[in-house]
């Protein structure tokens, strides 16, 4: 496993986000667009889970999603961030919170 620095680390900016909107894009089996409020602003983010979710289970999730992220185009859409998950060989979880907090929290 590659190792980072603290410095590299605390540059992560991990934020709680609450998934308000989710639809499956078209021609892809895998990504599902998601409409992601962080509080101070809404963001797309696409995200490869659409074998493990469906668009409405994600709707009013909380999840831990990386804030800080460069945009990348994936099939044509700018995905501003990244949305947390455990993968092992058989199923995907993506990292939620159980209780409602505020939305934009930094996960320290």
């Amino acid at each position: 496993m590659e190792t980072i620095n603290y410095e590299d680390f605390i540059k992560t900016d991990l934020r709680i986000g609450k998934i308000i909107e989710a639809e499956k894009v078209e021609g892809s089996t895998k990504i599902i667009k998601t409409i992601v409020d962080l509080g101070e602003e809404k963001r797309q983010i696409l995200a490869g889970i659409g074998e493990f979710y469906s668009p409405e289970e994600l709707i009013n999730k909380f999840v831990a999603v990386v804030a800080n992220l460069s945009p990348k185009k994936i099939m044509g859409m700018d995905s501003e961030g990244m949305i947390l998950a455990v993968k092992d060989d058989k199923d995907l979880s993506l990292l939620t919170i159980n209780k409602e907090i505020k939305i934009g929290s930094k996960i320290s």
